[in-house]
């Protein structure tokens, strides 16, 4: 199975609130270099989105985030979602997600969380909130004790701060909306989102 960890660098989580917009996004990601794009559940245009980039961008590997429930599950999935992302998890949750067959990172921000989903069999995972829950400090202290345990934290992380994350050996991308500045996508600025994520996709691991 496909390990979102590995694709980019960097995930943009990414909000739209105009499905016009998805299209054009999405392609100004791909073409900077970040092909996998998180689009959250956050808004009645989400659903719409990923369908239109699944069906009219396919170089992006486009997942859905803020999955908290079975049926963002399915529903995700029959839109064309290829991952899935949660801010967290319940058992009910997991098996959703597990059920769909498609990859899923579900959100943890305590070692209990992690050591529960290691003895349920999955070792990629988000870390959130980032910054809030202890950022690169906390996530050094984890790979000691659960190296087998692998993450893509979200919350708070700017271009900045991502490369101290990145070089960290249990983190294999950050996830983040430093290239989706608000005023670039009221604009519908593109070609400064495609900058941005080209600056983005340079950042060592």
């Amino acid at each position: 199975m496909m390990s979102v960890l590995d694709l980019a660098p960097v995930l943009p989580v990414v909000v739209i609130e105009d499905a016009a917009d998805a299209v054009p996004l999405a392609r100004a990601l791909v073409a900077g270099g970040l092909p996998a794009i998180e689009v959250t559940l956050r808004t009645p245009a989400a659903a719409e989105a990923i369908r239109a980039i699944a069906d009219e961008v396919p170089e992006a590997i486009v997942g859905a985030g803020t999955v908290v429930t079975s049926a963002n599950v399915s529903n995700a999935a029959a839109a064309g979602a290829r991952f899935l992302v949660s801010p967290g998890w319940t058992d009910g949750l997991l098996d959703a997600m597990r059920a769909s067959g498609l990859p899923f990172l579900p959100g943890v921000s305590t070692t209990s969380e992690v050591v529960a989903l290691l003895e349920r069999g999955v070792p990629e995972m988000k870390f959130f909130p980032a910054e809030a829950a202890g950022g690169v400090p906390y996530l050094k202290s984890l790979s000691g004790p659960l190296p087998q345990a692998r993450f893509c934290p979200t919350g708070g992380i700017g271009a900045a701060s991502a490369p101290s994350y990145l070089a960290l050996p249990n983190v294999g991308c950050v996830g983040g909306t430093w290239m989706l500045p608000p005023d670039a996508l009221a604009a519908k600025d593109w070609a400064r989102v495609e900058r941005l994520a080209r600056e983005a996709a340079a950042l060592e691991v």
